[in-house]
């Protein structure tokens, strides 16, 4: 048989299906037939339903061109999403004349759609591993779709606020599950590489962003035309997701697969492991609302993990309001040349990835032989956080003290490329050790990470203009570059403990199963 993951079965509880197939006849057991439970468990496993080997319906038994397609076609939906939320930011101006509101309130159209990252995650992720990847995406873009049109023609500042938050909480999607659909098309081994090419796109959305309606602004066309443009971005992945991704997430093609096999032998005893889900309507909800907070609170590495990625995906939206205070108003750009002033971070976004490619994946791949034929040990990903954490610590105080506008807007500007090329490795680093980790509940695992660095993402740009304003540019970037060296020591200890944690948790594979005091 292929390598398969079973996780949720039951659902609530994620169990193995090795532990999910015994359970209903221990119930039975109770009723006086303990002796039938051998037998029950004997059919379980001559009817279910698994990928044969070399199986082609397996999705990572599928052709490596495909499975490069699905990648980058996830990481361009992950860069629709993101390019959405950063896009107005270059708007505040227009929207203060316009409207007569405030900094603060001119600022919420981005602080909005990433609160609605919060939200999305909560539903979209366990979604997914219920239903499937490709229904989750469709129904969650062509909605987005009509809330960037509803922005487009809004005619106050509140219908934009609203439309916002609504659109981020659809565009959500993506972010939490385009990495579940890597999990499922590529193999330990191979992830590493593919993530390293999809780790690119949370950071190619924001940086060309500005750049966009920075533009659009110098050239006097109305700030509704941004919203087309969000809008006919989105109609066209939307049609690429109709046409071109199939439905990726093993469980819900087995359902599939069962479905034939009963309808061709006439046998309706072939089943799927996620079709022995017998849950109510509140466990149900329990497990999409509740599920994700568990893993979070209840996982000391999830909530380092977290941490520390929230404060850099925060970073990553208080530039939108700190550089203006540098370029627009320290250098006097206007805000198109002020948009190319973020062109660096996808760059070395792009570098970053490249880096991983070529230098950090071949050890991993000479580790997976060394340790063949057991799995390489999760914290072994979190090298790359340990090369690239002090370089997002000097990062920051490079902008810092370059700032000043006696000084060539050069020196500030490429000090980005340094830090989108750490927080790209940073992110790659920890969102590789949480699927290695977490690999059953990967979708959830990412849910919880999305939604509360979104949270961070959604509240620094609030304080950000303020802060640059009050401390100066040189201080306010220097007080971001110490949080990051405090918080720098996380992927250490979690290299040297995280192996200790593990045998603890109920949710990573090698810790207990929830169930095993049942077994």
């Amino acid at each position: 048989m292929a390598e398969l993951i079973f996780p949720n079965i039951p659902d609530s509880s994620n169990v193995s299906f090795q532990t999910a197939y015994t359970y209903q006849p221990e119930e039975n057991s109770k009723e006086g037939g303990s002796s039938t439970t051998l037998d029950n468990k004997s059919n379980l496993q001559t009817f279910l339903v698994l990928f044969d080997e070399d199986d082609s319906a397996n999705p990572k038994n599928w052709s490596v061109a495909k499975k490069w397609y699905l990648t980058i076609a996830a990481a361009l939906l992950v860069v629709n999403a993101t390019f959405s939320s950063s896009a107005p930011s270059s708007l505040a101006p227009t929207f203060m004349e316009e409207f007569g509101i405030s900094q603060e309130v001119a600022t919420l159209p981005v602080s909005l759609f990433v609160c609605g990252y919060c939200v999305g995650p909560l539903v979209w992720a366990p979604l997914s591993e219920q239903y499937g990847r490709r229904p989750i995406f469709i129904i969650s873009f062509i909605v987005y779709l009509c809330f960037q049109i509803g922005c487009a023609l809004s005619q106050n500042i509140a219908s934009i606020l609203i439309f916002r938050f609504l659109g981020g909480t659809f565009a959500a999607a993506p972010l939490a599950n385009s990495g579940a659909l890597i999990a499922d098309i590529w193999d330990a081994k191979q992830r590493g590489t593919a993530l390293a090419v999809f780790s690119v796109a949370p950071f190619a959305g924001p940086g060309l962003a500005p750049t966009v309606a920075g533009y659009l602004v110098v050239a006097g066309v109305s700030w509704r035309w941004l919203f087309w443009i969000l809008t006919i971005l989105a109609g066209i992945f939307w049609l690429q997701i109709i046409f071109t991704i199939p439905e990726t997430y093993g469980p819900v093609l087995l359902v599939k697969k069962a479905k034939e096999l009963r309808k061709r032998t006439g046998d309706e005893r072939f089943f799927a492991a996620i079709e022995l889900q017998k849950v109510t309507f509140s466990q149900r909800i329990e497990s999409i609302l509740g599920r994700p907070f568990k893993i979070l609170f209840k996982e000391p590495m999830m909530i380092a993990i977290t941490l520390y990625m929230s404060f850099v995906y925060g970073c990553i939206y208080l530039l939108f309001e700190a550089y203006p205070v540098v370029f627009t108003q320290g250098h006097n750009l206007n805000a198109g040349v002020s948009g190319l002033m973020f062109l660096p971070l996808p760059i070395g976004a792009v570098l970053a990835g490249l880096t991983y490619i070529f230098f950090f994946n071949p050890s991993y791949e000479r580790k997976v032989q060394e340790c063949a034929p057991n799995p390489v040990p999760p914290e072994f990903r979190l090298r790359v956080a340990m090369v690239s954490a002090p370089f997002f610590v000097v990062s920051f105080f490079w902008f810092a003290w370059t700032s000043f506008p006696s000084i060539s807007i050069w020196a500030p500007m490429l000090s980005g490329g340094l830090l989108g090329w750490s927080i790209c490795l940073i992110f790659l680093a920890l969102i590789n050790y949480a699927v290695d980790a977490y690999l059953a509940v990967a979708a959830s695992a990412l849910a919880i990470t999305t939604v509360i660095r979104s949270l961070f993402g959604a509240g620094f740009p609030l304080f950000a203009t303020q802060m640059y304003d009050k401390l100066g540019p040189e201080w306010a970037s220097s007080l971001l570059g110490f949080i990051a060296l405090a918080m720098m020591p996380i992927p250490f200890v979690l290299s040297r403990y995280g192996h200790v944690l593990r045998l603890k948790s109920n949710y990573a594979p090698s810790g207990p199963l929830p169930s095993s005091s049942h077994a």
